[in-house]
């Protein structure tokens, strides 16, 4: 009773865990590796597996406690009637996302592809249908890239719990990582991203649960496991990467990264580039799918990747299809809408990079060869002071509606006349060089 109310407390903590630091990727061909991804953006993020029948979310099994006989009976419910991965690469081409990534299989353990050494999958189950790879094919269609998501833990193993007590345990969760992986790597074809979650050190023991000196405790904040078990994600990624030579990854294992993620809306945090990042976030909370929740309107959400992007990150807004597959028609409309503002205002994400005026009360700033993008967020001004461009400015012009802007002595000063109607006015800043050669500007606001 004592170790399990102690598991339990842990969990509350710990279903807010962020990304885990593992080291960044610096091998020969890391940067052409990571290059497409840094021009994408924007992506969609995809859960939907056996929780969404519980319409509870994604830890909807830990949170409410169901015995892991009771959980599996739900695969009798989970057939995927209205399924359409058409529709699903659609509504991201629509939404103007560049790369999906979707749930393979996570941390209750069900796989949305076959696996012969395990029967909890929708192939073997009710669905009897391979998910995963009517997925890839309609992403590979619509010209998205391609990724998934795996989570190596397994709720279903007391092994994952407590490594040590239950050896025999964790070296099976293990198996069926490696095993799983190699499987996802072979039989679909090129994937472009493998998004882990659940592993590393960090997680094992529930990312707290340690027993020491006679006493069950909560493992310090930020301490990995340092037990004598291992996931050996080394030989898994790299087993990954010989089979997929040009599959990126990120940190949430104990391999090498190709670029870090921030997790939730709380996390944007400030700038950054000198690694690739992304930030992973819900259009509409949790995770998987609830009913009633609401999600982001246009706005929010155009709001959110242009202060990603201005950071110098990705955005990988996630999506929560209904028990039967299909997404549901609110989300639909907020991406339908974004992707109608990315039609008219995309040169000024796309292919940028973050900078060089740091964000500030104005807003965010992008650029791309000799071109500095001002992303003006700010609704209640209509003129700004920004610090001097060391750069001579050729043009000025808005990709709305007109801007003026003059370098003087004190500062260059913007100025967009008129109501403000748009959450996003974006400035074009014509410059006599590459703007790449322009280290970051902090802006100081009054």
């Amino acid at each position: 009773m004592k170790i399990a109310a102690a598991i339990i407390a842990f969990a509350l903590v710990f279903t807010g865990a962020t990304a885990q630091w593992a080291p960044m990727a610096n091998d020969p061909a890391a940067a052409q590796r990571i290059a497409w991804w840094r021009d994408a953006k924007f992506g969609m993020f995809i859960h939907w597996s056996l929780a969404s029948v519980t319409e509870k979310g994604d830890w909807a099994q830990w949170s409410e406690q169901i015995p892991v006989r009771d959980y599996a009976k739900l695969a009798d419910k989970f057939t995927g009637s209205n399924f359409d991965a058409d529709a699903w690469a659609a509504t991201a081409t629509s939404a103007g996302m560049k790369y999906t990534v979707m749930v393979s299989r996570h941390h209750d353990g069900f796989a949305l592809f076959d696996d012969p050494g395990n029967t909890f999958t929708s192939v073997a189950t009710s669905a009897h249908r391979d998910f995963v790879g009517a997925y890839v094919k309609a992403a590979r269609k619509a010209g998205l890239r391609v990724g998934l998501y795996y989570s190596p833990l397994d709720w279903r193993f007391p092994g994952y719990f407590f490594p040590d007590l239950y050896r025999a345990s964790a070296e099976e969760m293990r198996a069926q990582y490696h095993r799983q992986l190699h499987d996802l790597a072979s039989n679909y074809g090129p994937l472009d991203i493998l998004w882990f979650d659940g592993g590393a050190n960090e997680w094992l023991g529930f990312g707290g649960v340690r027993f020491t000196n006679g006493q069950w405790s909560a493992r310090p904040k930020n301490e990995p496991y340092k037990g004598a078990f291992s996931w050996n994600d080394d030989q898994a990624v790299a087993d990954l990467k010989r089979l997929q030579p040009s599959i990126i990854i990120n940190d949430r294992t104990d391999a090498p990264a190709d670029f870090r993620d921030r997790e939730g809306d709380a996390a944007l945090g400030g700038f950054e580039n000198r690694y690739p990042w992304e930030l992973c976030t819900m259009l509409a909370p949790p995770w998987m799918y609830v009913k009633g929740a609401k999600p982001k309107t246009p706005d929010e959400v155009i709001h959110l990747l242009v202060s990603v992007v201005g950071r110098d990150g990705n955005l990988l807004l996630n999506v929560g299809p209904k028990p039967d597959g299909e997404i549901p028609g609110d989300q639909v409309a907020t991406l339908k809408a974004v992707g109608r503002w990315l039609k008219q205002y995309g040169q000024s994400i796309y292919a940028t990079r973050g900078g060089p005026y740091l964000p500030g009360e104005y807003g965010v700033s992008t650029y791309r060869g000799n071109t500095v993008y001002l992303h003006i967020l700010d609704r209640v001004h209509s003129s700004w002071t920004l610090p001097l461009l060391p750069a001579k400015l050729k043009r000025c012009s808005a990709i709305v509606g007109t801007a003026r802007c003059r370098q003087a002595a004190d500062g260059l000063h913007v100025s967009l006349p008129g109501p403000s109607r748009s959450v996003d006015r974006v400035v074009m800043l014509l410059v006599d060089g590459p703007a790449a050669d322009i280290q970051p500007i902090a802006v100081n606001d009054e």
